[in-house]
């Protein structure tokens, strides 16, 4: 064997023998089970996989409201910013125009979509660690009269903020406007309800908060509005109305090719959910994670970037502590060797680490999390 040859095994043989822990918002740790489903393949066309992308429909829209009937799922292609512009693109007529409330990035990228596809915006910025402006809203739906669709990200990422979805729907819904939620890290590990928050469209994905794989991602939307799209879609392979007719029509047949195994892996997840106790089991279990994660960490001396009445139980940001021997990327490979891998901050005006709770991750694993930072407090 060559040396290069060698290395290659070697370090493939020591990942493999060191498994570590995914704290990051997804893609997540997984357990044996959900892995354990994609050891099978399957047929596109056969009837028993068919089954289980219509059972997946059905339960999600079960997780999602007790209205069921007023709702229905359609599953697409790709990472969670494919099903984000698969709505953007779609569902919006050519003489619409969105309004994109954004503290964050992923509320940015939601904007620079509408900008690409041509699609008038309003851009409602409150920065990177600022809730969003309600009063601001609500002036600019009583003077604009153009805005069609107002959007907001549920939990942003880049920083950890839950934003309030409910209050901001009842102002969209106020000036009648079709209600568009990210939901990409929260669906599944939030407990929510659309009609409730007076949700036309809920897009999530696969790799998050139900803890399947990467692979694909779904929306959740009110019959009576996505009914109303056929042909307004700006791009073929991401028109959802399409896709969800189709699902519709020919019994969970995707247009094109679907990631068989990693449908199968979510199904399996869906179960796995349900076996836990359902959403608000699996937020009690995020919520108590993320607690002990914080009390811990506040022990060694770190700081949240968000006060805790604005902090969802997703991910938590932490500041740099004031010292210049503090090097992320050297605590990231410590982790690392220890088992753990965490996130880079993503705001741009303070340095920050993030640290994921979601995914097959328990209390216990914070804790441990916590022992291993610190013992090795190299900067103090």
């Amino acid at each position: 064997m060559n040396r290069a040859k060698e290395s290659t095994t070697m370090n493939i043989e020591l990942i493999e023998d060191n498994p570590y822990l995914l704290l990051t918002p997804g893609p997540l740790s997984t357990s044996k089970r959900v892995k354990a489903a994609m050891l099978k393949d399957w047929c596109t066309w056969d009837d028993d996989y068919n089954r289980i992308v219509q059972d997946i429909r059905a339960r999600l829209v079960q997780l999602a409201t007790k209205e069921t009937s007023l709702y229905s799922s359609v599953l697409m292609q790709g990472s969670g910013s494919f099903c984000v512009e698969a709505v953007v693109g779609s569902v919006i007529p050519q003489n619409g125009k969105i309004l994109v409330m954004a503290n964050g990035a992923y509320g940015q990228r939601m904007a620079h979509m509408a900008k690409m596809l041509n699609i008038p915006l309003v851009l409602l910025d409150n920065g990177e660690v600022a809730p969003p402006d309600l009063n601001q809203l609500e002036i600019i739906l009583q003077e604009d009269a153009n805005i069609t669709h107002v959007a907001v990200v549920h939990c942003e990422t880049t920083t950890g903020m839950l934003n309030p979805i409910e209050a901001v729907g009842r102002i969209a819904k106020k000036y009648k406007k079709t209600y568009i939620v990210d939901a990409m890290s929260s669906f599944g590990g939030i407990p929510m309800d659309m009609a409730e928050l007076q949700i036309d469209y809920l897009i999530s994905s696969a790799n998050k908060c139900i803890q399947g794989v990467p692979g694909f991602g779904f929306v959740i939307a009110k019959i009576d509005e996505l009914t109303k799209c056929a042909g307004w879609a700006r791009s073929h392979s991401l028109d959802l109305f399409d896709q969800w007719d189709k699902m519709e029509h020919y019994n969970g047949k995707w247009r094109f090719t679907s990631p068989t195994h990693v449908v199968r892996a979510f199904y399996e997840a869906l179960k796995e959910l349900a076996d836990e106790g359902g959403v608000i089991a699996r937020y009690n279990r995020y919520k108590t994670s993320q607690r002990a994660l914080v009390k811990g960490m506040k022990m060694l001396g770190f700081e949240t970037l968000l006060p805790e009445q604005l902090q969802s139980p997703i991910i938590t940001s932490f500041l740099y502590p004031e010292s210049e021997a503090f090097q992320f990327q050297t605590l990231y490979e410590k982790l690392k060797r220890r088992g753990f891998v965490i996130y880079p901050g993503k705001i741009t005006n303070a340095n920050t680490f993030r640290i994921g709770n979601i995914g097959e991750v328990q209390v216990d694993d914070m804790i441990r999390l916590v022992d291993a930072i610190q013992q090795e407090k190299f900067w103090t």
